[in-house]
């Protein structure tokens, strides 16, 4: 499974609408000893949004963040140069889509290791063929 900066932020936040199904899909992955694949850029995004709209506390903030890249469950993949050239390509190449650089380079992790579920509410991971778990 992939997480996206809107899962990770249901997941974090008990006001979000989605936060139970979040931690229940959280749990059920560390039950199954599986890894949650995410990215530094979505790393990144998510103290911007935990910040403003969301309102939480930045001590919430740094221990979730401090979790999430140190937890055996979780592998973050840093986008490298070459990854970053075709997230750019990609979003680019879809005037169409309000796809983010975030989304594309998202969407291209999660096609190079086959990964079809994401932990996210964003529909745009739809719009990319994959399947959005928070509905």
């Amino acid at each position: 499974m992939f997480a996206d900066t809107s899962g990770w932020a249901n997941f974090a936040d008990r006001r979000e609408p989605f936060h139970d199904r979040a931690v229940e899909l959280v749990a059920a992955a560390r039950a199954a000893k599986a890894k949650i694949v995410t990215t530094n850029y979505v790393l990144a995004e998510l103290p911007a949004l935990l910040t403003r709209p969301m309102r939480l506390a930045k001590r919430s903030q740094v221990a979730l963040l401090d979790t999430l890249r140190t937890a055996r469950w979780v592998e973050v993949v840093h986008i490298d140069v070459e990854l970053d050239a075709a997230a750019w390509d990609l979003w680019e190449a879809r005037p169409d889509k309000e796809w983010s650089l975030t989304d594309c380079a998202s969407f291209l992790v999660m096609e190079r290791r086959g990964l079809v579920e994401a932990l996210t509410s964003d529909h745009h991971f739809e719009q990319a063929g994959f399947v959005r778990l928070l509905r």
